[in-house]
């Protein structure tokens, strides 16, 4: 089994790593790097940005939606949720930031820049 692919995620001067899947999906994500972006705040639990280039989906109704989940809404709108819920909402799974504590915070409550890279 391989080691998963870590990416690093910098809010300011905090950094999370995520693990992705492994997917298409998130290899394509990963051609893609590295991009910041200007992520959008939205119902107080997610942040949300489009990608220059849609990428490969596999859309499953998760259900229940655990903060650290970075997830794929249609083909090209990256979401970094920060906060736990149900959800009737299909999405592709992308990755999940390994350690949450301060990402809420560090995502603060409006409009943010995130920088998404390779961890080497």
């Amino acid at each position: 089994m391989s080691k998963p692919t870590t990416l690093k995620i910098s809010i300011g001067s905090q950094v999370f790593y995520a693990n992705l899947q492994e997917s298409e999906s998130a290899a394509a994500l990963v051609k893609q790097l590295p991009v910041n972006l200007s992520m959008v705040e939205l119902n107080g639990n997610e942040k949300y940005a489009e990608l220059k280039h849609a990428l490969p989906t596999h859309a499953e109704s998760v259900g229940k939606i655990q903060a650290g989940d970075l997830l794929l809404f249609g083909n090209d709108v990256l979401v970094l949720f920060y906060e736990s819920f149900s959800t009737p909402y299909r999405y592709t799974r992308i990755g999940k930031v390994r350690d949450i504590a301060g990402l809420s915070k560090a995502l603060g409550t409006g409009n943010c820049q995130v920088k998404f890279e390779l961890n080497p």
